[in-house]
């Protein structure tokens, strides 16, 4: 079979293959795989002639096991290719699959989790192999149409509490100084600490700088300051076609005061000048319609529909390995459910962070 695996190291090969990729997001580029601290990022890809897809992937060892599994990093990943799926061969695509196989058995890796991303086709080239699943609904903001128009689709109150934020006299900026990275990294840590978030979700000043500073993809921290105080803050990650609020904070004395829905709708307005199309906003927690869901949809009510995917290329190992786990969980691997999860689908939820947690 036709295909290679590039290593993160390998910088050049890596940002070539996504650059080529007729779509692509933020979260399937180098720089941002080089931030990833839970496993080992590689780009496997499968290619033939003209035509190539690829797939960015975590993979990480198995404690007290010779096998490893794969994921991918927080965000929506999933496979990218050279051409649209209705210009590649349908012996193209199960040759992929082929190879996509014969890779996990040659690596001893027994799963993969995958978020897919909704704005790119991505299912055909796995659904041969497992089902994705259903994730429930995504809200994004159609940035083609004129501002008064988008806003015009705004919930009334929302419209209203963000015109009275407005006459607050707020200075907002998109910065990349360390003091506001310093600032931000402590409102948003604040914000996990008062959420009871998993230590996994809290981040440090060094990794935002890190964020921030790149030139192969677009990264912003975009903020809200009262009299010099930063009060509400986004890390904004744009590519291509595509902007959204990666991670937000408020600041906890101006929860209340609800500043976000004024940081979104500027988000929207940066999308703009960035040429961007699409404002995604995500969904909510697990994928249900909660109050996380509905915040959003009061920007906009443009959805898509959300998938993750979850393929066992190794039933025997997989079953051994979760053998003393609760099958009920709703977790994936079943091998990894962390203590006290209650149910909910942690691997394909929305981030704390990304919750613009004064909704």
């Amino acid at each position: 079979m036709c295909y290679q695996v590039i290593s993160i190291q390998q910088e050049s090969k890596w940002i070539h293959y996504i650059n080529n990729a007729v779509d692509a997001d933020f979260f399937h580029t180098w720089h941002y795989h080089t931030l990833e601290k839970g496993g080992e990022p590689i780009l496997f890809v499968y290619e033939d002639k003209d035509a190539f897809i690829a797939f960015p992937l975590v993979k990480r060892a198995i404690e007290n096991s010779k096998h490893f599994d794969l994921t991918t990093t927080y965000g929506y990943g999933g496979p990218v290719s050279s051409k649209r799926i209705a210009e590649l061969s349908m012996s193209f695509v199960k040759n992929f699959k082929v190879a996509f196989t014969e890779f996990m058995s040659v690596n001893k890796c027994v799963c993969v989790f995958s978020r897919l991303n909704p704005f790119l086709e991505q299912r055909p080239f796995l659904t041969d192999l497992a089902e994705p699943g259903d994730n429930g609904r995504t809200v994004y903001v159609n940035l083609t149409i004129s501002l008064d128009e988008q806003r015009a689709g705004y919930e009334k109150r929302l419209a209203r509490q963000i015109r009275q934020l407005r006459k607050e006299g707020y200075t907002i900026r998109d910065t990349q100084s360390p003091d506001d990275i310093k600032a931000f990294t402590m409102i948003y840590n604040q914000n996990m600490t008062r959420l009871q978030a998993d230590a996994s979700y809290f981040y440090s000043e060094e990794y935002f700088t890190a964020l921030l500073k790149n030139n192969q993809s677009g990264s912003k921290l975009i903020a809200i300051f009262d009299n010099g105080l930063m009060i509400c803050g986004s890390i904004v990650l744009y590519f291509r076609n595509i902007i959204r609020n990666h991670l937000s904070a408020t600041i906890e004395s101006h929860i209340r005061k609800s500043p976000s829905k004024l940081l979104t709708d500027e988000i929207s307005i940066l999308g703009r000048k960035l040429g961007m199309r699409y404002f995604h906003m995500g969904g909510g927690v697990g994928g249900e319609e909660d109050s996380l869901f509905r915040f959003k949809a009061s920007f906009s009510p443009l959805t898509l529909q959300d998938y993750t995917w979850c393929f066992i290329a190794n039933k025997d190992a997989y079953n051994q390995l979760a053998e003393r786990q609760d099958r009920n969980s709703g977790f994936f691997p079943v091998y990894r459910t962390p203590p006290n999860t209650k149910g909910i689908i942690l691997s394909s939820g929305e981030l704390p962070g990304s919750n613009l947690s004064d909704f």
